[in-house]
């Protein structure tokens, strides 16, 4: 019986060849155009991909060319029968001002699962929590900024004041990051790049214990399908923030727009792929220009086995 695994080698060329579309466009400034170019290298590496796929949460809809949009139809087995049924959750290029300004931890970076078991939502943000196995159970959305401090100090064995916590750099989290100062804790703020971030926390021994805040629903399910794999704690919430995605997100999901999404909510299938590739340095080497090649390299995080995996290519110019 085929499985999501088994097209692991097509999603890693396609978040390589997005990776490397995207480099050409480090410190140059604009973001949108390294964007379009990720996307567009992307989707040219889906159109021969042999499966029946469909993007399940993206960054933008059908009018928004050129983004992968929500339900666009990918792979050459359309309608197939009994061709392999997948929905990816896609962020063709993570961190895209980061891209412009040549600052670390851009990615190219998907989620693969069965039909169905990736949140199929509208492009919206998403109220994120994230951090290591020892902290499942222990810290939860419901429960405010102290309570998880205090849980996940207790959980990770560490004084309050030794917890590390990242969070976007953004206005809408200033009282948490004043609340998380004002109880001692360390705030390493990032500009962008919550899946990384979500990543360095859930990975013990690293220099981060939690990931708090508000960033986009799409990176929330691929982070969830990650943490999946390496057994770690994520939980998210939709956050709409005007009347139109207010509107989208209750047509997908009715009541269950504020719901409090579990990490295997978000991804319900162990049969589930996370692959990321570099494009500028910082969690994964950025693509790197070898003269007349050039050397990309990618992470796989295979759920059903729990297994990581880091890949390096080099392709002709």
């Amino acid at each position: 019986m085929e499985k999501t695994g088994d097209l692991v080698s097509h999603f890693v060329r396609a978040t390589e060849e997005a990776a490397i579309a995207a480099a050409k466009w480090r410190g140059r400034g604009d973001g949108k155009l390294a964007d379009g170019a990720a996307v567009e290298a992307m989707r040219a590496v889906f159109d021969n991909v042999p499966f029946d796929g469909r993007v399940a949460i993206g960054e933008g809809e059908r009018d928004d060319a050129p983004m992968l949009w929500i339900g666009e139809p990918l792979g050459s087995m359309q309608g197939v029968e009994g061709a392999l049924q997948i929905d990816i959750a896609v962020d063709p290029l993570e961190c895209t001002n980061h891209v412009a300004k040549d600052l670390p931890n851009a990615i190219a970076v998907l989620a693969a699962a069965p039909r169905g078991t990736l949140l199929h939502a509208p492009d919206c943000y998403m109220d994120k929590l994230a951090g290591p196995a020892e902290v499942s159970g222990e810290i939860s959305l419901e429960a405010d900024v102290a309570y998880n401090v205090e849980a996940a100090a207790a959980a990770l064995d560490k004084n309050v004041n030794e917890l590390r916590v990242v969070v976007m750099d953004r206005d809408r989290h200033r009282e948490l990051i004043k609340t998380l100062r004002d109880l001692d804790v360390s705030v390493p703020l990032i500009g962008d790049g919550d899946v990384s971030a979500a990543l360095d926390a859930a990975t013990p021994h690293s220099d981060v214990d939690l990931l708090m805040g508000i960033g986009a629903a799409p990176e929330g399910v691929i982070t969830a399908t990650a943490l999946r794999g390496l057994g770690a704690h994520f939980e998210g919430r939709l956050v709409t923030t005007n009347e139109d995605h207010e509107r989208r997100a209750r047509e997908m999901l009715g009541d269950d727009v504020d719901k409090l999404w579990g990490r295997d909510d978000l991804c319900a299938s162990s049969d589930a792929l996370f692959v990321a590739s570099g494009v500028c340095s910082g969690y994964l080497p950025g693509v790197e220009d070898l003269g007349s090649k050039v050397a990309v390299h990618s992470e796989v995080i295979d759920v059903a086995s729990g297994t990581r995996q880091f890949i390096s290519a080099e392709y002709l110019k």
